[in-house]
């Protein structure tokens, strides 16, 4: 008889601060994308901490007051992990590592151990486990315990190294030794690249959990893993789509996230090759999330990092199926309305008018209006293909009467 699989999730505290940069309310907001970011990792919240503070304390990040409030829940109630927010120094996580006495994690750590347990293939893992390196170099500070210094004595005098000077010498040469392993498999990625021939490429790309892999095994029916936690498609994959009688080839790529770790983005540059070699983009947006459009911001951001937000792109509001507006009742005279009372119809009359026909709305889980999606793309990937192959604009007429 098969026993019952049952998951221990570790018990964790979330702690963000209010200031003038974030208000209350973008706060809880991105306390609720950091809980989900806890739970992917393998945690279950028990409880948040903020606090009002305009400058961080500089030691240990919140002020001793809320400190001491916090030690006295961790505790009482055997708190595994205490996650931050925004990215801790290197003297403040040692800090409050000290007080606490329970491990310290901040949003950039919690992010790249995410990325550490989606990593399957080889150049996965090795462009995380160089930026956890990269992460772990600066916080090199009184961690290991097993030297106090090298040993001395006769034969042994000299400048010498001491444990942590030892400890950073074998980081930086595993970084050098990773960087020239990613060197040798970016030549490797960028020959495939190359192998494809002429084929027009398409590359899907989004916040993280929006739906892209979905979309991806519903147009190019193949069974690329989805699943509703973020981080779900770590490893890029490519597939070749017919539409019509037109072949194109399709990639689902990373997803982007708010403050999203600069060594992340540094070490993933060549996955983003993908991005940066696309003739077109399905910038696919979750139209349900009460903030869409800052996710919007925040995936332009990053493809302004990588010199990819000038490309012709489709704008995908997907999860239409979900999306739900609020209501306010007729006989309430107080409420004003907001964009979260807009439906659909509504947003199509605002900014949405200037995206014009590059916008579609669709729900890839339940299959809606992916007929018009297809025809979109199809109609860009056309004009790209006859744009680069003049001679072969016969073979694909203006329309078809099936997509």
């Amino acid at each position: 008889m098969l026993e019952k699989k049952s998951i221990d999730y570790e018990k964790a505290v979330l702690i963000g601060v209010i200031n003038a940069v974030q208000n209350e309310a973008k706060v809880n907001e991105y306390l609720d994308e950091l809980e989900f970011l806890t739970y992917t990792a393998g945690g279950e919240v028990q409880k948040r901490f903020t606090q009002r503070i305009e400058v961080p304390n500089p030691k240990t990040y919140i002020g001793s007051g809320k400190m001491q409030e916090v030690q006295e829940y961790v505790k009482e109630h055997e708190i595994g992990s205490v996650i931050f927010d925004d990215e801790l120094s290197p003297a403040q996580q040692n800090n409050i590592e000290k007080l606490l006495r329970c491990k310290i994690l901040d949003r950039t750590g919690l992010i790249l151990d995410i990325f550490a347990q989606r990593a399957k293939t080889s150049y996965a893992r090795t462009q995380v486990e160089l930026a956890q390196y990269e992460y772990l170099l600066p916080r090199l500070t009184g961690l290991w315990t097993h030297l106090e210094r090298q040993r001395g004595g006769i034969g042994m005098r000299g400048p010498g190294e001491t444990e942590i000077e030892t400890d950073r010498r074998i980081v930086r040469d595993r970084i050098a030794l990773l960087k020239k392993k990613l060197t040798k498999i970016d030549r490797q990625m960028e020959t495939q690249r190359s192998n494809r021939g002429s084929l027009v490429r398409v590359a899907l790309v989004g916040y993280t959990n929006v739906g892209k892999s979905t979309l991806m095994n519903v147009i190019s029916k193949s069974e690329v893993f989805a699943e509703n936690k973020l981080f779900a498609t770590l490893d890029t994959t490519v597939r070749k789509v017919v539409i019509g009688n037109l072949p194109f080839l399709l990639s689902d790529t990373v997803g982007f996230i708010r403050k999203l770790p600069t060594q992340l983005v540094e070490s993933f540059k060549s996955t983003l090759d993908e991005v940066r070699e696309a003739d077109l983009l399905l910038h696919v947006v979750d139209i349900s999330h009460p903030n869409f459009e800052e996710h919007i911001d925040s995936v332009n951001q990053i493809l302004d990092e990588i010199k990819s937000v000038d490309k012709k792109t489709i704008m995908v509001f997907n999860k239409i199926d979900q999306y739900q507006a609020e209501t306010i009742d007729e006989d309430d005279l107080i409420t004003e309305p907001t964009s979260a009372h807009f439906t659909i119809e509504d947003w199509k009359k605002t900014w949405f008018n200037k995206i014009g026909d590059r916008a579609v709305f669709i729900s890839a889980l339940n299959k809606e209006n992916l007929e018009e999606f297809r025809k979109r793309v199809y109609d860009e990937v056309r004009d790209i293909h006859v744009t680069r192959f003049p001679y072969n604009n016969f073979l694909y007429p203006e329309h078809l009467d099936e997509y």
